[in-house]
């Protein structure tokens, strides 16, 4: 894939106040190429940032989940019984998991306006 070559100059003036909004903004977002920024800007109108600090949190969860299922599924099997605490643990962490799904929705969804 070859790059695109940039050999179009733009230059423009921001006062103080107006380059420390952009370097917040910038930070913000993570991102330390200020062309890049200002390319994206110009073009799009804005930029997406996904901060998947929750999702990561939700896949964290849901693996703990998943690994209580098979020791309770082994356990039965090996004892053929089940506990009924351990049942309720998982239905609790289970309900956790689909609030923070709902959460994490609603939030997407009021991106998307």
């Amino acid at each position: 894939m070859s790059r695109e070559r940039r050999n179009v100059r733009v230059h423009m003036l921001l006062s103080e106040q107006e380059a420390n909004i952009i370097r917040e903004r910038m930070a913000e977002l993570g991102i330390v190429n200020q062309s890049a920024y200002f390319r994206k800007m110009a073009i799009d109108g804005y930029i997406v940032f996904l901060d998947m600090d929750e999702i990561r949190e939700l896949t964290r969860l849901i693996n703990i989940c998943s690994n209580n299922l098979n020791q309770y599924v082994k356990r039965a099997n090996e004892t053929g019984s089940i506990y009924e605490t351990d049942i309720e643990d998982l239905r609790e962490r289970m309900d956790s998991i689909r609030d923070q799904v709902r959460k994490i929705l609603l939030e997407f969804s009021n991106f998307s306006q």
